[in-house]
């Protein structure tokens, strides 16, 4: 009985954690360290990134955040869910729908407090985040395009944050943002595809469900095309031949391998995909380590 007890209790804290998604809480806080010391920051030494108590707290507001909008995205994706990945949603089972409310709350509003108490720009800039959160997950998720771009949007806002206090502003910089953004949508475009079943049975207005599958590779294959114009516009205007901008060169190559990869349009093969570009997403994460570690990055 007391083992039973414990699965039961330890399921609830696994199906609580997936829902605030953990993994992606992980790297997102590796992310948030790497591309803050190396990228944004341009003043600060070791010592005085680690005790700067904004940056600290601006990355803790951030993974609050994120793991909120997990639990509020779950809460509404609920039934999609049910259907595209039951195994994760029988181990949420044994968490009832409320206390993933009460986490959400929660986590929402410590985040506020936390950033209120760095300063009333901070505040707003998360107040502005969780509200597009919410309002994603309760509306924009099922409208057509506005769904994939706020997901982009929202997946990259808190890093804009981390610019925005830093000042750091430039045109490479523009041109890497823009090249995540692209290959961020393309990743979304092509879950859409994945997800085509579901979506389409609970009314999600997608691009596969909208147009057919055919005319959301067609897409995909000219946000390829573009995307490998934005990583050859960051090498060429590049001041710096460092590991980051080596990983610009390697991206463009990629790209268009992948353009030919999608005109064999299976299912398995888009998954393959998917998996690849977010396994590549973290290398572009490591080459900007190891730049940062030998040299500029920009």
């Amino acid at each position: 009985m007391k083992n039973l007890r414990m699965y039961f209790r330890f399921s609830q804290i696994v199906g609580l954690l997936l829902g605030a998604r953990i993994f992606v809480l992980v790297f997102y806080a590796f992310t948030f360290y790497v591309s803050t010391f190396f990228l944004f920051n341009r003043e600060l030494s070791p010592r005085s990134f680690v005790f700067d108590y904004k940056v600290q707290g601006i990355i803790f507001c951030s993974l609050l955040s994120i793991a909120a909008g997990g639990l509020i995205n779950q809460f509404y994706d609920r039934e999609k869910d049910r259907l595209q990945m039951p195994f994760i949603y029988n181990l949420q089972q044994f968490v009832k729908q409320k206390y993933f409310l009460y986490t959400y709350v929660l986590l929402t509003f410590f985040s506020l407090i936390i950033a209120g108490i760095l300063s009333y720009r901070i505040f707003i800039f998360f107040l502005i985040y969780q509200f597009m959160i919410w309002f994603y997950s309760h509306r924009l998720s099922k409208v057509l395009i506005l769904n994939n771009i706020t997901y982009v949007v929202l997946s990259l806002y808190p890093f804009f944050g981390m610019l925005i206090y830093f000042k750091h502003f430039s045109g490479i910089l523009f041109s890497m943002a823009l090249f995540l953004f692209v290959l961020l949508w393309i990743m979304d475009v092509l879950k859409d595809v994945l997800t085509l079943r579901a979506d389409y049975l609970f009314h999600y207005r997608t691009i596969p469900v909208c147009f057919g599958v055919f005319t959301a590779y067609r897409w995909v294959s000219v946000l390829l095309v573009v995307d490998a114009v934005i990583a050859l516009s960051v090498v060429f205007f590049s001041c710096h031949l460092t590991f980051f901008v080596f990983y610009f060169m390697l991206s463009a190559l990629v790209l268009i391998l992948l353009l030919f990869l999608l005109r064999s349009s299976k299912r398995k093969k888009t998954l393959y995909i998917v998996y690849f570009l977010k396994i590549w997403v973290f290398v572009g994460v490591l080459f900007l380590l190891l730049s940062g570690f030998t040299g500029t990055v920009d």
